[in-house]
């Protein structure tokens, strides 16, 4: 790869200026392809989508959609071509999202809106049925109630919610008191609602092809939660045909065959006490109850992302992504079971399949790349892509991208990625960031707006990104290898990555820092209790105290799963939590977080910093009152950015500290 150059105080306020890639939408007869696009608000204080047309042959460059409006998403053609939108482009006195159709001149006609808007829609292939979720409220039997409701509510200044059950919160939001409903039209017949989805649903549905049948997920419950439900339904009636459930797994992104007679999802058993996570994909028959797993020999996880099946009518292939080795390449599952990596290297989502199933489009991103539109060959091993004309290319980067490999304690291989900034050599050792990446079910594979290792390499850090034990990618022997070691075997594999990059001559051993967000904050919190081989730790969202932890977070159930009850099952909290050992903390801390992260409470961050000042260790606490478990505000990232640069330099590289100005 060739080193380039940036300006090093500038590349973090360009890659959060950068337009950001996050979806493609193809025409069902092939010949347009939409993309949604993350850009900058005119005050540059938040993010909001635009929509492009991008041109399917990589011909002509792209341009806005016409009619589109900023803030118009969740693009999807129905069956005739005609593109809908979701956007709160409506009256005043109907706020929320509603669905919008946009025709070629121009024009756009409201076509479904609910009181409070629609959080997520989905299309039938063949035929003019919608579905939609929309909240009701408690005591509301319809639309019209629940708006009656909502105004009430909104008069009276009442924002209470009595819970009579759980979950409460989930992924950075608090639940309730409406309940999201799946509502569904077939062409002119008024909608009919198939049934609540639950407090934490997540508008997860599909449509057969001919639009009499509608598919959804129904979130768990406080009596089964580690258990969701596949709830199938009739669109004309709203009533409930069939239901699908498997104690302790969950179902994500169904989607129907092209001749209607199977739903596949995606199967998720998240990791317990004996045994680890794993994902697979599995075909539903409506009609006998009968499940089938499609991949029962695939050592890694379709997962993340939504598989696409055929358009073909009587043809079952499909396609999906799955990280694998650092990367995430496309796969086809044929008709016989056969699964075929399609590309060689790169991390790929979005995919869309063209009528003929001869071609795929996708987003590709990587490690030194953000995400660009790109055609595939639907059939062909290992390939490279075509890339199209779209928004969000970020130029040069500054350096070039290796790997680093070693063996972990156990023999196990290992593998790391690693950043090597312009000008490092022998003769001019580079400091060294370790990046921990979250999950810790996740693996350094795509390209990432938060904790992008670019902005440091600018500054001359080289930065190693470690997928250690628990990684996705890597079989399920990775995930064999750290179930129920958080602290353990993880922290070891990351340590031994570390010391195989400090064995280049390239690489400055005695200038070396650690950071990490969620659980990669909790491994910098683990090293900063287990080793004073670091000059500087950064803990973004990171786990400090299990115990508090478990009870506090939108994922107890989960989290409790893993480690035990507390009152009777102590060992895996007494010997994986950092607090424990607090009289150990010596090196310089800084701790970021968000006051309305429900992920990882900013409780645990809060203990953190009172035991190092306790321990009088200097730390820094970047709290964010509005931020939830990542960090989305633009000017909030690149204040992130900003300090841990700046954190970095005084610790690791003896510089003066510089406070960001708007500090």
């Amino acid at each position: 790869m060739t080193v380039m150059v940036n300006d090093p105080r500038t590349l973090h306020d360009r890659l959060v200026e950068q337009p950001r890639l996050s979806g493609l939408a193809l025409a069902p007869d092939g010949t347009r392809l939409v993309a949604s696009v993350q850009t900058l608000d005119d005050a540059g204080t938040r993010y909001v989508s635009e929509l492009w047309e991008v041109d399917p042959a990589g011909e002509r460059d792209p341009r806005l959609v016409t009619g589109s409006r900023r803030g118009d998403h969740a693009p999807a053609f129905t069956a005739d071509g005609t593109l809908l939108v979701l956007s709160d482009r409506g009256p005043q006195e109907s706020p929320g999202a509603a669905l919008w159709a946009l025709s070629d001149q121009g024009e756009a006609e409201r076509t479904a809106h609910h009181p409070g808007g629609l959080s997520a829609f989905t299309v039938a292939a063949r035929s003019r049925t919608l579905a939609w979720t929309a909240a009701l409220l408690p005591g509301a039997a319809d639309a019209r109630t629940h708006g009656d409701l909502l105004q009430q509510r909104a008069r009276s200044g009442v924002t209470a919610v009595l819970y009579e059950a759980t979950p409460t919160r989930a992924d950075g939001v608090d639940l309730g008191p409406a309940e999201p409903h799946t509502f569904v039209r077939r062409g002119d017949a008024p909608p009919v609602d198939a049934g609540a989805q639950g407090l934490a649903g997540a508008g997860d549905m599909a449509l057969s092809p001919d639009g009499t049948v509608v598919a959804c997920t129904r979130a768990p419950t406080s009596a089964a939660p580690d258990t969701n439900v596949v709830v199938i339904a009739d669109a004309s009636t709203g009533v409930e045909r069939r239901t699908f459930s498997r104690p302790g797994h969950q179902y994500y992104q169904p989607c129907f065959t092209a001749d209607g007679s199977r739903l596949i999802c995606q199967r998720q058993r998240e990791e317990t006490w004996d045994t680890e996570w794993r994902a697979t994909l599995v075909a539903l028959d409506p009609a006998s109850g009968e499940e089938t797993d499609l991949l029962p020999d695939f050592d890694n996880w379709p997962w993340p992302g939504r598989a696409i099946l055929s358009p073909v009518p009587g043809d079952t292939t499909l396609w999906f992504t799955g990280d694998e080795q650092g990367h995430r390449p496309v796969f086809r599952r044929d008709p016989d079971g056969t699964v075929t990596r399609l590309t060689a290297s790169g991390a790929y989502s979005s995919l869309c399949v063209t009528p003929d199933g001869s071609t795929l489009y996708a987003l590709r991103s990587a490690l030194d790349s953000p995400p660009r539109a790109v055609r595939l060959d639907a059939g062909k091993p290992d390939q490279q892509p075509a890339f199209l004309r779209a928004p969000g290319d970020l130029g040069p980067l500054p350096g070039t991208l290796t790997e680093v490999h070693t063996t972990g304690d156990d023999g196990f291989a290992l593998r790391a990625w690693l950043v090597l900034p312009e000008g490092a050599g022998p003769d001019n050792p580079s400091p060294l960031l370790v990046e921990a990446h979250g999950g810790p079910q996740g693996s350094w594979s795509d390209w990432p707006w938060q904790w992008n290792p670019w902005p440091f390499a600018a500054r001359g850090y080289a930065v190693l990104l470690p997928d250690p034990a628990l990684s996705s990618g890597y079989g399920q022997r990775m995930q064999e290898r750290g179930r129920g070691d958080y602290g353990g075997r993880p922290y070891r594999d990351v340590l031994a990555l570390t010391d195989a990059a400090l064995a280049r001559p390239d690489l400055d051993a005695s200038r070396t820092a650690l950071a990490g967000w969620s659980y990669g904050g909790y491994l910098a919190n683990r090293a900063a209790t287990l080793t004073d081989r670091f000059r500087a730790l950064v803990s973004h969202a990171g786990l400090w105290n299990l115990e508090a932890f478990q009870g506090d977070t939108d994922l107890h159930t989960y989290f409790r799963e893993i480690f035990g009850d507390p009152r009777t099952r102590r060992e895996r909290y007494e010997a994986d939590s950092p607090h424990f050992d607090a009289a150990n903390l010596t090196t310089p801390t800084l701790i970021v977080h968000g006051g309305k992260d429900y992920r990882v409470p900013v409780g645990q961050s809060l203990a953190l910093h009172h035991d190092l000042q306790r321990q009088d260790v200097p730390t820094k606490f970047l709290y964010f009152p509005d931020e939830t478990h990542g960090i989305e505000a633009p000017n909030h990232l690149r204040l992130v950015y900003e300090t841990a640069l700046n954190f970095l330099d005084h610790h690791v590289r003896g510089e003066e500290f510089r406070r960001p100005g708007l500090l």
